[in-house]
């Protein structure tokens, strides 16, 4: 039994060249050997083996059985080593064929991903998409495990054992339909509160944002009708009834049907994070996606994010 531990890579690098050459000179040119040298290796070699693995002959050195097994795997083996040493070969979108997996909730998937999109889809045409609904508490999991590349995230918040890099600040804006007789100008706060209101709760039942926190700070309290776990639902309730929402601006100035103006109190907004996992990190096409991504959406105002709540 040969012990893989103690054994000479550089052995192994001499067999296949001499497997190559069925020459000992040839090989120790081709290995910028002495030939003493190469023929100690063979000598060695053959020790290893307990076979001669080369025996001469008319027209140079011919394996042995021995050898001839061991030519393929040999090559195989070490073809693989060598890729995993050498340095990372540059990445080529325009031949890459890779599927990019990424956890975006719906907002993100209308403010990040549908930026990115076109770029993606003209730059790497081979490459595929799969967005997976974004869950905050599973995030960490499934970037370690390889079952995301990315997600995006609140930089509050965004799991620490992941990196990330901001994308961009958001705020929120007071929207309703377009046509709403309330929100013609900006509301006065009194006239804000009174309005029908709709939350986004991705955990699902809530009836309280920071804006709710701030009002109240301020020892006043705004009308929550509509609590709902989706943006796009928040979308299509406000530009068919007389509800409103705050929403983040970037959403509400892609949306069309929207009025978009002040709101009469002023909430904090957030950062956005793209986040991605260590063994990612030097992966050269990780890092093209993840400036693909950053390219997308710099110069633009709002956010994304994969837990975001309507304030």
């Amino acid at each position: 039994m040969i012990n893989l531990r103690t054994l000479d890579l550089n052995l192994l690098v001499t067999l296949d060249v001499l497997l190559s050459e069925h020459s000992v000179t040839r090989a120790a040119h081709r290995l910028s050997l002495s030939q003493p040298s190469v023929s100690v290796h063979l000598a060695r070699l053959r020790k290893i083996f307990g076979d001669p693995l080369l025996l001469p002959g008319p027209r140079g050195m011919r394996p042995t059985a021995k050898a001839e097994a061991l030519r393929e795997p040999l090559r195989q083996a070490l073809d693989a080593l060598d890729r995993a040493v050498s340095p990372g070969r540059p990445f080529d979108p325009t031949r890459a064929t890779r599927i990019w997996r990424i956890a975006a909730s719906d907002y993100a998937e209308s403010t990040i991903v549908l930026p990115t999109l076109q770029r993606l889809r003209e730059a790497a045409p081979g490459t595929r998409l799969s967005i997976i609904d974004a869950v905050p508490s599973r995030i960490a999991r499934q970037a370690e495990q390889g079952e995301i590349d990315l997600a995006f995230h609140t930089t509050e918040g965004a799991p620490s054992s992941l990196r990330r890099r901001a994308l961009f600040n958001e705020r929120y804006v007071l929207v309703g339909r377009a046509g709403h007789p309330r929100l013609r100008r900006r509301p006065t706060l009194p006239q804000f509160c009174e309005l029908g209101h709709v939350v986004v709760s991705p955990e699902g039942g809530g009836f309280l944002g920071t804006t709710d926190q701030v009002l109240s700070a301020m020892g006043m309290e705004r009308r929550v009708v509509l609590s709902v776990p989706h943006f796009l639902f928040v979308v299509q309730a406000v530009t068919g009834t007389d509800l409103v929402a705050m929403l983040p601006e970037r959403l509400a100035r892609r949306m069309p049907g929207l009025r978009v103006v002040e709101a009469p109190v002023e909430v904090p907004g957030f950062e956005m994070s793209m986040l991605w996992h260590e063994r990612v990190h030097r992966d050269p096409a990780h890092r093209w996606l993840r400036d693909c991504v950053a390219a997308s959406v710099s110069g633009r105002e709002g956010g994304t994010a994969s837990s975001v709540n309507t304030p």
